[in-house]
């Protein structure tokens, strides 16, 4: 488990944090180099924000479309039925569907949000009717299909 942030990060933190969420595969040099700082007091820094979890892991951007995913689907979830044994039930299930992004339990009119990739509206129909539908303990879902995406950005640095 992460330790606790025992400091806000200073200026040059966040100088770091912004050159690796504009290329997360910058090396400590790379990175520091774009904040003002040696590669050394770069790499202990960057270590320092992985240990505090601040830096969770850093990741490959794929792109969707690219891979044939032409269409993304944000869905709301009701379940039927809850309790915990329903819900750990239903979230294991849920996760194992690959199709399914994002899984997040929430408060309010929904009890899960997700976000569907398919190849195409066809795509999603097979998946929504064999794969979401089937899942223990779904009630109700609500559909909205991605037209455009203005604006996907990380928290503010």
């Amino acid at each position: 488990m992460a330790a606790d942030l025992t400091a806000p990060p200073d200026s040059a933190d966040l100088a770091l944090l912004r050159a690796l969420l504009r290329d997360g595969s910058l090396s400590a040099k790379e990175a520091g180099a774009e904040a003002g700082l040696s590669q050394p007091a770069a790499w202990r820094r960057i270590r320092r924000l992985e240990a505090e979890g601040v830096i969770r892991r850093r990741r490959v951007a794929l792109s969707r479309e690219k891979l044939g995913y032409g269409v993304t689907v944000f869905m709301g979830v009701k379940l039927a039925a809850k309790g915990r044994s329903r819900v750990e039930e239903f979230e294991r299930a849920a996760t194992a569907i690959p199709e399914l992004q994002l899984i997040q339990h929430v408060l309010g009119v929904y009890d899960y949000r997700f976000r569907v990739v398919a190849r195409d509206l066809t795509d999603f129909e097979r998946i929504l009717r064999r794969r979401i539908m089937t899942l223990p303990g779904i009630g109700e879902v609500e559909s909205n299909v991605l037209l455009s995406e203005e604006k996907s950005a990380p928290p503010p640095i």
